[in-house]
């Protein structure tokens, strides 16, 4: 995708006249990792080759807005009022953004008050609007110990008008929006509809998805403790499948278009001999698809285990065209196709197959975060109070080449961050399950 840097600007409220609870913190030197100046740029690709294409000044090189905190602020924290709300499917970590945003807000810049809407977006619409939480520091103190969120969540959009008298009820300044692309989305409607009505209020995202595929970012939190939590059934069904004749063990992983979750969960564990994700297709049939491979398999070695991403093979299934309510197409079930078809291959060859099929999607989403996505869930929180406090405003935060940054709302919307076929992850996944590159295809 082509950038502009105009196309990276993130939008701000105005000028920033407060003086920041961080001023004495931080550093005169630019050096310093606390001193975040106005014009800290994060390039968007520091290849050589690339640098060179654009074949423009240095300054007009695409790059992301640096994050942290500044020395002057947007908002007097005395009578600022700040939502959190959380949308979309559950992820591990919400509740550690959710910690971790209201104890930077309550520690050191010290708002007004911290409220929490309740359910996703439905606790801004009009007959939900009541029933807001207070965010204390009690109210969040051991959240980050379990898994899911304690506002709750939803998936769909609401009337944005809606959504903008209640953040007017309840004296709102700034909205944290923790979701996915959905979310984002709908946290784009809203901020129109504040831009139209001409009010200040800041809209930042923290943008989450368990299945990796977001654009700009080096990693979305609560990916890592999904995966890891992956490996814990890939290798139950990996001992099932050898301690039966003809085993055979099926886990379907969640990855609706990207398999990322599949790709490093399966190499985790080094224990899958076929990966199926959705950026690469396969076929069934003939003496080059996949039940012929899982046949020779199973002839060779006595067992095999099979991951397949939830997204993957849906060419080969029925499907009504239904939408859920985040208006994503419903999907077919891969995971119960593939144990039906292979079921039926290997009976008719004379392997009656001992089947082990387990379907985690839940499992692995609703746990809380391992050490690793605590601690950059709460330094995204933190990237997202700086950035929303000092005015920005229809921006997320990110981690991109191990900085945090400021990115536009339409570009982590814009497309997803897939598997490359053809790069070096799924190489490495050849190389680890043996598998061919192409099934029947």
């Amino acid at each position: 995708m082509s950038l502009a840097l105009d196309d990276l600007r993130v939008r701000s409220l105005g000028a920033c006249e407060y003086d920041s609870p961080f001023a004495e913190m931080l550093s005169t030197k630019r050096t310093s990792p606390h001193y975040v100046a106005e014009d800290d740029r994060v390039l968007v690709d520091d290849t050589v080759s690339v640098l060179l294409s654009h074949g423009v000044p240095i300054d007009q090189v695409p790059s992301f807005e640096a994050a942290g905190p500044r020395k002057k602020i947007y908002f007097d924290p005395a009578e600022t009022t700040v939502g959190i709300v959380t949308c979309g499917g559950l992820c591990p970590g919400l509740n550690d953004v959710i910690r971790g945003i209201v104890q930077e807000l309550t520690e050191h810049y010290r708002v007004k008050r911290i409220v929490g809407f309740r359910n996703g977006f439905k606790g801004l619409a009009k007959d939900a609007r009541n029933s807001v939480t207070d965010l204390t520091l009690d109210a969040v103190r051991d959240i980050n110990n379990d898994g899911g969120t304690i506002l709750g969540s939803s998936r769909g959009a609401q009337d944005p008008d809606e959504m903008v008298d209640s953040l007017l009820i309840h004296e709102v300044d700034v909205l944290f929006v923790i979701g996915g692309d959905g979310s984002m989305r709908g946290a784009m409607r809203l901020v129109e509809r504040v831009d139209e009505r001409e009010l200040d209020i800041s809209v930042v995202g923290v943008p989450k998805t368990i299945d990796n595929d977001l654009p700009y970012t080096d990693q979305s939190f609560g990916f890592q403790t999904a995966f890891a939590r992956a490996t814990d059934f890939i290798a139950s069904v990996f001992i099932e499948s050898q301690a039966a004749e003809h085993g055979v063990g099926i886990v379907k992983l969640m990855g609706r278009h990207s398999g990322f979750i599949a790709c490093y969960a399966a190499l985790s564990v080094n224990e899958a001999n076929f990966v199926l994700i959705p950026e690469v297709p396969f076929g069934l049939d003939g003496d080059d698809g996949l039940l012929c491979r899982v046949e020779n398999r199973l002839r060779e070695h006595g067992q095999v285990v099979i991951v397949v991403a939830e997204g993957a093979g849906q060419d080969l299934l029925e499907c009504d065209g239904a939408k859920d309510a985040s208006g994503n197409d419903k999907l077919g079930d891969i995971g119960l196709f593939l144990k039906d078809r292979i079921t039926d291959r290997l009976t008719e060859v004379g392997l009656a197959p001992t089947v082990r099929y387990l379907d985690p999607s839940y499992a692995i989403r609703s746990v809380a975060a391992n050490a690793y996505d605590s601690v950059y869930c709460v330094r995204l929180a933190h990237a997202a109070v700086h950035a929303a406090m000092a005015g920005r405003t229809q921006t997320v935060v990110v981690r991109w080449r191990r900085r945090f940054v400021h990115v536009p709302m339409a570009l982590i919307t814009g497309h997803r961050n897939q598997v490359d076929p053809d790069g070096d992850l799924w190489m490495s996944v050849l190389e680890a399950t043996g598998q061919p590159a192409t099934f029947g295809r």
